[in-house]
Formats: C-alpha cells, sequence, structure tokens
C-alpha cells in the first residue's frame, strides 16, 4: 500500500482529498487523531506527505477496505455517507475507538481487567437487572469491590443520545453501588456533551463515578 501511495503522491497529491471524506470528517473541521502516546494532533497534517497518508489509511482501516475492495462505487459510497446511512457506524468507530484508550490505560498501569462482560456472569447484578441482557465494557476485580465500567464517546453535539444515556446511568449506578462488594463506573468523553446538563446532574448528584479523560 506504501508503495501505491508514494506513486499516486508523485502523480498528482490531489487525489487524496477525498480520503477523509470516507469516514465522515472534513479537514476543516479541525478534527483530530490520537497518537500511540495518546496526544492528539489534527487529521490536517496527515496529508502533508504520503507517508502520512498511509498513517491515516492504517489507522482508520481504509487499508483493509481498499485491498478488500468493499467500495464498488466510490459516488455512491460518499452520497451514503454525506446523507448519514453511515451514522451508526461512525459512532461505533468512535466508542471503540474510547475503549481501546481506556484498555490501553489499564495495560500500561498493570490494571487487570477482562472486556465486554455479560451481565449473567454476574449473579448478583443479574438479580437487579432481570430480564435486562446488559453487558459492561470493563470488569475491574480487587479484594475490596468489583468495579463495572462503561465506556463511551460522543463526538458531535446535539441529540438526545448523550442525555438519555446520562439518565440510564443515573438509574443504573444506585442500584449496582447498593450491592456490597459493586461499584459502577462511568468513562466518557467528546464535544457532544457540550451543553448536556443532565452529565453535570449525574456527577454531582453522586449517583454516577463519572470520568472525563
Amino acid at each position: 500500500m506504501s508503495a501505491a501511495v508514494k506513486l499516486l503522491w508523485e502523480r498528482d497529491s490531489e487525489v487524496f482529498q477525498v480520503l477523509d471524506i470516507l469516514i465522515a470528517t472534513r479537514r476543516k473541521d479541525n478534527k483530530k487523531y490520537l497518537l500511540p502516546d495518546k496526544t492528539a494532533r489534527n487529521i490536517s497534517l496527515l496529508f502533508d506527505s504520503p507517508e502520512g497518508v498511509v498513517q491515516f489509511l492504517d489507522g482508520t482501516g481504509l487499508t483493509k477496505v481498499f485491498q478488500s475492495r468493499e467500495i464498488k462505487n466510490l459516488v455512491d459510497y460518499v452520497f451514503g455517507v454525506e446523507t448519514g446511512l453511515d451514522s451508526n457506524a461512525r459512532k461505533n468507530r468512535s466508542g471503540h475507538v474510547m475503549e481501546n484508550w481506556v484498555h490501553d490505560m489499564f495495560i500500561q498501569n498493570h490494571i487487570p481487567c477482562e472486556k465486554e462482560v455479560q451481565c449473567k456472569k454476574l449473579p448478583d447484578i443479574k438479580k437487579i437487572l432481570g430480564k435486562d441482557i446488559k453487558r459492561f465494557d470493563f470488569v475491574i476485580r480487587t479484594r475490596k469491590n468489583t468495579y463495572l465500567i462503561e465506556v463511551n464517546f460522543y463526538s458531535e453535539g446535539g441529540g438526545s443520545k448523550p442525555s438519555e444515556v446520562a439518565r440510564a446511568y443515573s438509574e443504573l449506578s444506585p442500584k449496582i453501588n447498593g450491592i456490597e462488594g459493586y461499584k459502577f463506573v462511568w468513562i466518557t468523553d467528546g464535544k457532544g456533551w457540550d451543553g448536556v446538563g443532565s452529565f453535570k446532574e449525574a456527577y454531582e448528584e453522586r449517583t454516577v463515578y463519572a470520568f472525563c479523560c
């Protein structure tokens, strides 16, 4: 892939102007990406060299998409992204990035954790949830407590989803914290929280252990 990118770059570097559209973002929005050391840089800097383009392709997963030839018609694909048909996929991608970031933090600090734990594996929690099927992003077990952790990220402002999540976790948290030996932890971040009062309410009421990265 790097050889192909270099060849295209030498012919016409402008051909890479469409790449950020394929992941439903634009450089004019000052979008940023995370480096392995967890520092953030503007996406536009990746388009200053063929090496940066390769990093963009690998980091976003587009390398695999192009190699597998999943995109049959670029115009139709971009139209689908632009009209919001890929909105759920975008939300999932940002959520997974956040989860991977948190997981890396656990590893770097030598904190053993379990990923994607179903509530049925936690009998005490299953009792309070009843028929609800719940999966916790992470579970950390210590001698004193078992921490059930939820992680999410909202990159876009507006909408009711952040408020709904805050209210849901405000209801769930006291139920879990009411069981001896269990604590609920919520880790979240993103511009989508700007102006959302329910997040502040959930934090101030102490019903949720909430941390923004």
